[in-house]
């Protein structure tokens, strides 16, 4: 007898492009191929050319990462001027979530805490117990009131929170115990919430409220927070982390502006339920099920002219666990690289395709130039190293000036995001204009290295064909950062 989930996993098989070949378009091997061998001849001038031209692969990364500022800092224009009121409400539709966790026992409370303590407390709070062997059922029926339902079906409603119920699968990846779940629930809208991620009390609210004004709304991110440990490792990836984050949020937005928008974070997402259903739920082959997804909802929408929307909520915010050190940035920037590189892919057929609109002509041909802007960068950075130690000071110092010069950038465009995000947000408490532009001097010789590093890791990963993601050390939520 057929199972729920193995009918969504025939609903994925039949809407993923992983299933059967595709025939990769001449246009996406044109525009792949053409940013590598880009790069292979920029490189190679470093050991023909003496003067600043020898630079060419650093001033061809700080061209294109001008441009992408450039880019966003004119789609997030619209930001400086008062946000137009939601358009009259229809009913709100119910909400519900989920929270899939592995392990998690040391940090659940706390997201639990958080969620019962909404304005609007979900109609439904589903955990998703991807076969926890580390206390987590004896968390949940003596702190929770929940009663171990057995394995694959949904308990009673919890003695304590009528709201809250578990769900114990088979350890079998976050992807499908997000499925699972999904299918047993009855609410309209389905939030993702992550076991080691903190809702601020009117996010939920905030989610319902644009699902309610937004007919074709599909998928709705939040804003989210990096909390770190206390340590001195700790406090330095926080630093750093805060910015990109902020960063993030504001190009998110500006992609949003022009209908292209394809990364939403899975710690802290909504979703109208019945449209996941309908395209298959989350991919557990994919490492990153959640860019994959909207990648294909996308296409889906397109297909069949569905005017389909994935849009940043603003007022939605939450606090979530960052890593505090460098082996397990490296880790998580590894995963979310070559999980990146797995969807564009899987995707390769939309690319450069006008069929997808601004997504297909503008949005993924920019993500084939990022698959090599990690080599870009530490290329860049590489050589003006050599040329330094070398003696080659006619090519140092124009070199110099313009690094100079990007950093100038850099500051306008790191005070400019700051002042939108807290705009947007409401927000000022975790952005310091002051350590904002001093991270901005820094990160170009420390951080932004790492996350080249962490990509260049992530290229080899997906090369290798791996496809697990580590282990997980939560450490910032569960070291007395909790309100």
């Amino acid at each position: 007898m057929d199972t729920p989930l193995g009918s969504l996993d025939r609903a994925l098989a039949l809407a993923s492009p992983r299933i059967s070949p595709v025939r990769t378009p001449v246009i996406s091997v044109m525009i792949h191929g053409g940013v590598m061998v880009l790069w292979l001849v920029l490189f190679a001038r470093a050991f023909f050319l003496h003067g600043v031209g020898a630079w060419s692969t650093g001033i061809a990364y700080v061209i294109y990462d001008t441009a992408l500022l450039l880019f966003v800092a004119w789609k997030s224009l619209s930001l400086m001027r008062p946000l137009p009121a939601a358009p009259a409400s229809r009913p709100t539709p119910t909400l519900g979530v989920i929270v899939a966790a592995h392990n998690e026992a040391a940090v659940l409370p706390i997201t639990l805490n958080a969620l019962l303590a909404q304005t609007s407390v979900p109609t439904q709070i589903v955990i998703a117990d991807d076969g926890s062997t580390d206390g987590t059922a004896q968390l949940l029926a003596s702190r929770f009131g929940l009663v171990d339902p057995g394995e694959g079906k949904l308990s009673e409603p919890s003695s304590l929170y009528p709201a809250m119920r578990w769900l114990r699968v088979p350890h079998g990846g976050k992807a499908r115990a997000l499925n699972a779940a999904m299918l047993l629930m009855t609410t309209e809208t389905v939030m993702t919430v992550d076991a080691d991620t903190l809702l601020e009390p009117e996010a939920c609210a905030a989610m319902a409220n644009a699902f309610a004004a937004l007919p074709q709304l599909v998928v709705a991110a939040g804003l989210l927070s990096p909390v770190c440990s206390r340590t001195l490792s700790g406090r330095f990836f926080q630093w750093f982390q805060t910015y990109e984050y902020i960063r993030n949020f504001v190009s998110r937005y500006a992609w949003m502006r022009a209908h292209s928008l394809l990364l939403i974070s899975g710690a802290f997402a909504c979703f109208r339920r019945e449209a996941v259903l309908t395209v298959g739920g989350f991919d557990p082959d994919c490492l990153v099920e959640d860019y994959e997804l909207i990648h294909r909802l996308r296409r889906y929408s397109f297909d069949r002219g569905l005017d389909w929307d994935v849009r940043v909520i603003g007022t939605a915010k939450a606090r979530t666990d960052a890593p505090s050190t460098l082996p397990s940035f490296l880790r998580q920037r590894r995963r979310w690289f070559a999980g990146f590189l797995q969807t564009q892919y899987w995707y390769r057929s939309m690319i450069g395709n006008r069929r997808y609109g601004t997504l297909g002509t503008l949005m993924l041909p920019v993500k084939a130039f990022d698959t090599v802007q990690p080599l870009y960068g530490l290329a860049a950075f590489g050589l003006l190293l050599a040329f330094l130690f070398g003696g080659r000071f006619t090519i140092v110092l124009p070199v110099l000036t313009i690094i100079l010069l990007k950093i100038a950038i850099d500051l306008a465009f790191q005070a400019w995001s700051v002042h939108l995000y807290r705009r947007w947000s409401g927000d000022s408490s975790t952005s310091s204009f002051a350590m904002a532009l001093l991270a901005s001097v820094i990160e170009p010789f420390s951080f932004q290295l790492m996350r080249h590093a962490g990509a260049t890791l992530g290229w080899v990963y997906f090369l290798l064909k791996r496809n697990e993601w580590g282990t997980q050390h939560r450490v910032g939520l569960n070291a007395g950062n909790e309100p």
